[in-house]
């Protein structure tokens, strides 16, 4: 993929830069840094606030054609826009799976009545979105999905349970993988709903994680309902669509994942040169290679942009999710013995939060092993892996 940067590049690099510096100010201000990956109970309401305030300034959903409430950037403007977002230290934003996930999906496989109907308050940030794809019995296999949904009259009746959904007590819509097919196994018989999390057939239990936090939730379906038009790509093709949504998952919008990354490995250093870690040889040579293994990450991704990004998609996640993981684990080891202790009420400081939920990386998304699988099946075309 092409990225080189041109004038109006630059042009565009000022207008957002700009941007940020005047609106992260006021009561904004005290949001920079505020919220992400086991931090997103952090000031939720008013990042909801400064989500819907970009969105009245048109900087929501950038990346979506302008037909769509979008602003039709280019690759290489997207990756300005999230670049200099990430650098600005601007808080996570809460609309993150409906505008990077679901949307790209509804504009790529949906009707066009879907999009009347979802698409616009997408982009408003009027209704959040959570993700209905693991369960207990199937983790990373989406096809072995047991959740069922059964046609009645101008509905669909679901009934089953999810696991590590994520923001689902924030949520409004959940898009959910469901068994549709009666009698159906493994990827057919599948279907990609659309189904309203405010009903009396839907339960959400938070999860307590090793932050003390609860991000992550269990969601039950108990004869829960949503209209019989609200299956995106068709029926049986829900597999299909699912893979197109992880494919958005795991395109620009991972270079700001990546700055994120960036200041996370600049905080390890200054805690190595604090404790004077940074003295031991073995410990240096670690700190090298995590800082090499993040510009081949970052490599990969600039290279892969564009588009739906299909199975190779999983090398991308396979890289980042383990260099996550092995960055925590030499945070605690640069701390030494501070590592080791909280504050009052079990209060985490930043890098004892990397460590904890970085755990949950080469889980959540996809595990290891089942990135592992696709890669050598679907991009290395070797023989298959024996299925029970």
């Amino acid at each position: 993929m092409d990225v080189t940067q041109h004038e109006a590049d630059e042009r565009f690099r000022a207008e957002i830069r700009g941007w940020l510096e005047e609106n992260l100010t006021g009561r904004f201000a005290d949001l920079r840094g505020k919220g992400g990956s086991g931090r997103e109970h952090e000031d939720f309401e008013a990042r909801l606030e400064w989500n819907r305030h970009m969105a009245a300034s048109g900087w929501s959903c950038v990346a979506w054609p302008v037909e769509y409430g979008g602003r039709g950037l280019s690759i290489s403007q997207q990756v300005i826009f999230h670049e200099e977002y990430a650098r600005a230290d601007a808080p996570a934003r809460v609309n993150h799976l409906g505008e990077e996930l679901v949307g790209p999906t509804l504009i790529a496989h949906g009707s066009d009545e879907q999009k009347a109907r979802f698409l616009p308050k997408i982009a408003a940030v009027e209704e959040l979105w959570c993700q209905g794809y693991s369960e207990p019995g199937a983790g990373s296999d989406l096809a072995a999905v047991s959740t069922k949904a059964v046609r009645d009259g101008d509905s669909w009746v679901i009934n089953g349970q999810k696991v590590w959904t994520s923001l689902a007590q924030n949520a409004q819509w959940c898009f959910v993988i469901a068994r549709t097919e009666a009698g159906s196994t493994r990827h057919k018989g599948l279907s990609y709903l659309l189904v309203p999390m405010e009903q009396p057939g839907v339960e959400v239990r938070p999860i307590l994680q090793l932050t003390a936090t609860s991000e992550f939730n269990e969601v039950f379906f108990d004869d829960a309902r949503t209209e019989a038009s609200y299956v995106v790509g068709g029926e049986g093709n829900g597999f299909k669509v699912a893979m197109a949504t992880l494919g958005f998952e795991r395109g620009v919008s991972t270079l700001a994942q990546q700055i994120a990354f960036r200041r996370e490995f600049d905080a390890v250093i200054a805690t190595a040169e604090r404790t004077g870690a940074i003295q031991d040889a073995v410990i240096r040579d670690r700190l090298v290679k995590a800082r090499m293994d993040l510009e081949v990450i970052r490599q990969h991704a600039l290279r892969t942009l564009g588009g739906e990004q299909g199975d190779a998609a999983s090398v991308a996640k396979l890289l980042w999710s383990n260099w996550h993981r092995s960055l925590g684990e030499l945070a605690m080891e640069v701390a030494g013995a501070d590592s080791l202790v909280v504050g009052p009420e079990y209060a985490l400081d930043d890098l004892q939060t990397l460590f904890l939920f970085s755990r949950a990386d080469t889980i959540y998304g996809g595990s290891d092993e089942i990135q592992r699988n696709v890669i050598a099946e679907r991009v290395l075309g070797l023989p298959r892996e024996a299925r029970p």
